[in-house]
């Protein structure tokens, strides 16, 4: 069993910077792929960014190459999104979530583990 606790979200303009923290229980962290997903209202939950075990793989949504990062810390248990050139498009509720295997994946049902959101809202 894992928990996953997400911080660091908020209220920012458009151009401005955050970074998520994802910080999980459990000592098989390492064992575990890790990704972010979004959810805005009325809208789907989408999938934003993934990581294998090690860090060496990352995969990340279309709409956020070039602006968005995802990293993790194996031994501080805690995965990160770097969020840059934010704009409003990317308001929503940011969930991590955590897989029973070490490749990434980027469909939501291939995640066992989800945290209970953070939101971030991005004005222009």
């Amino acid at each position: 069993q894992v928990q996953l606790v997400e911080s660091g979200g908020g209220l920012v303009q458009a151009g401005d910077s955050l970074r998520l923290s994802c910080a999980a229980s459990g000592r098989t962290f390492s064992s575990y792929a890790m990704g972010w997903f979004r959810q805005a209202p009325g809208k789907e939950r989408e999938f934003v960014a993934a990581i294998s075990w090690s860090g060496g793989s990352t995969y990340l949504a279309d709409s956020v190459k070039g602006r968005f990062t995802i990293s993790r810390d194996n031994v501080k248990n805690t995965v990160y999104l770097q969020m840059n050139s934010l704009k409003p498009e990317d308001t929503a509720v940011y969930y991590c979530a955590a897989r029973r295997t070490v490749v990434p994946a980027r469909q939501v049902v291939s995640y066992d583990y989800w945290g209970q959101g953070t939101q971030v809202t991005v004005s222009s």
